[in-house]
């Protein structure tokens, strides 16, 4: 039976980030990080349902809250897009020192940016899969354009997302804007699974396609063809599990075999 540990572990900027190491009823065949979407969390429904339908295939999967969301330390507006990448890469470390090195990175949304940003950084990770995310981690401030004068004039505002009220500060827009994300997909030099929906109402179809063109063989799109950006409905973010187990078997241990009923 799969079981699941709660852990913490610091954060770049000093406090406790909280976490959760979904596990497989037997003895773990891989290891795979999530990275949840925009002001998500590690209990985001899709996030869920992907790790659970991991964990069934035999991973071991770590999902955890960002800086300032769910039940972690910190707060959105005082943390930078430079900030989760560096946690991405401080959760990774986690994973391998208390159970065992990621192979595998998922990020959802901003979220699938910062794994792309982070990947280079992890050695162990052998594959990498993007769910819905922006070529530019830039591209998720029209969620708020309608407070960017605010935030330019003011140096903050607050904003309402996903039906929450968040604080955002001009430096958090500014680090946005000065990634350099083109160079470090090109730059990635790991197998790349890119899955998008043609009718995303967040992020434009066209932000996969720029992931694509920018990043080096081997890489592949998927189109999730009905499915939403936060994949709502239980069969997509299904779906999605099983085509990222199924994608990633060839870069994880040997001794990983998916079942197939």
């Amino acid at each position: 039976m799969n079981r699941r540990e709660q852990v913490t572990f610091a954060s770049c900027l000093g406090h406790d980030l909280s976490g959760v190491v979904d596990l497989p009823g037997k003895e773990p065949e891989g290891y795979a990080l999530i990275v949840h979407c925009f002001t998500g969390g590690k209990e985001h429904h899709a996030t869920r349902r992907i790790a659970r339908e991991l964990t069934d295939r035999g991973l071991a999967v770590l999902r955890f809250d960002l800086s300032g969301l769910g039940e972690s330390g910190g707060e959105l507006a005082t943390s930078t897009f430079t900030d989760d990448v560096a946690d991405v890469v401080r959760a990774a470390r986690y994973l391998a020192d208390e159970y065992g090195p990621p192979t595998l990175l998922v990020g959802h949304s901003l979220g699938g940016a910062a794994a792309l940003a982070a990947a280079s950084e992890i050695d162990t990770v052998a594959a990498v899969a993007t769910i819905g995310a922006p070529s530019d981690p830039a591209h998720v401030t029209h969620l708020f354009a309608a407070e960017m004068e605010s935030i330019d004039e003011h140096g903050e505002a607050k904003v309402t997302l996903a039906g929450r009220r968040f604080r955002i500060t001009g430096e958090y827009v500014e680090d946005l804007r000065n990634q350099q994300q083109s160079a470090s997909i090109h730059g990635l030099g790991k197998p790349l699974l890119i899955l998008h929906a043609p009718g995303d109402e967040v992020v434009d179809i066209d932000q996969a396609r720029l992931i694509y063109d920018a990043a080096r063989h081997p890489k592949s799109f998927v189109a999730l063809d009905g499915a939403d950006h936060l994949l709502t409905q239980h069969r997509q973010a299904v779906r999605v599990a099983l085509l990222i187990a199924a994608w990633a078997d060839p870069y994880l241990p040997e001794t990983f075999t998916p079942e197939i009923d």
